[in-house]
């Protein structure tokens, strides 16, 4: 319950989020009823979030919503609701522009669903999902590093985690998000890459020099490693042991 209000404290700690993930136009897909405009204001970046949710459309298509339309996708607890969270994150990355992101939870199938599915806890849930295990107990189990590889090279992973730093697990069966503070979930932030990029095998550095002031200091890291290593010319490093 309220899954993206938990995770708020956690993000604000973690300078992508701010500086990077959130950043421009978004759209928030499932937000209802705790979506992430509530906390727009505290990640700078964001200039507006559009809320979709059921009367908008099916999240698996996402009709309606141009190619590279929103700098963002965030989507809390909602992919796992899809019929083909493949085509779902196929579409959901078609609307992202080139350098934007999408940031997903999923609920974590040992973590939350426990050993049952259908879900006890939430019969709506059509798949279960693991970071990645060679085998499940689920009959719709889905590898997360399995599915973000077929979404292509356009799909550049930033980041992903298991959420268990606030999961109890000498707790018996029972669903931890109703808790406070349980999050029983795997976070993926992907990143779309440009053509060029994927043309390039890789990222493309920008061809813009900064300002001379900053050259400056850039300059001169160089310079002080360049010093530094003639000062010591012929002495092998890490090797002096002598008291302080």
């Amino acid at each position: 319950m309220r899954e993206c209000s938990k995770s708020i404290p956690r993000r604000l700690t973690q300078s992508n989020f701010a500086l990077r993930y959130f950043k421009g136009r978004g759209i928030d897909i499932g937000g209802k009823p705790d979506p992430l405009s509530l906390y727009a204001h505290l990640f700078s970046g964001i200039t507006g979030i559009r809320v979709w949710d059921l009367e908008d459309g099916d999240a698996q298509f996402m009709a309606g919503i141009a190619d590279e339309s929103v700098d963002f996708v965030h989507s809390s607890h909602c992919l796992e609701h899809m019929h083909d969270p493949l085509v779902a994150l196929q579409n959901w990355l078609r609307i992202t522009r080139p350098g934007g992101f999408l940031i997903i939870t999923v609920p974590d199938e040992d973590l939350y669903e426990q050993g049952q599915f259908p879900s006890t806890f939430n019969p709506d849930h059509k798949t279960s999902f693991t970071m990645w295990k060679p085998s499940s107990w689920a009959p719709r189990s889905v590898n997360v590093l399995d599915l973000v590889r077929r979404l292509g090279s356009a799909a550049r992973p930033e980041k992903i985690e298991l959420l268990d730093a606030t999961y109890r697990y000498d707790l018996p069966r029972y669903d931890q998000t109703r808790t406070p503070i349980g999050e029983c979930a795997i976070e993926i932030v992907l990143r779309k890459a440009g053509a060029d990029e994927i043309a390039a095998g890789g990222r493309v550095r920008s061809a813009v020099q900064p300002p001379a002031e900053l050259r400056r200091h850039y300059n001169q890291y160089a310079a002080d490693g360049r010093t530094l290593k003639a000062a010591n010319a012929g002495a092998p490093p890490f090797q002096d042991s002598t008291e302080l």
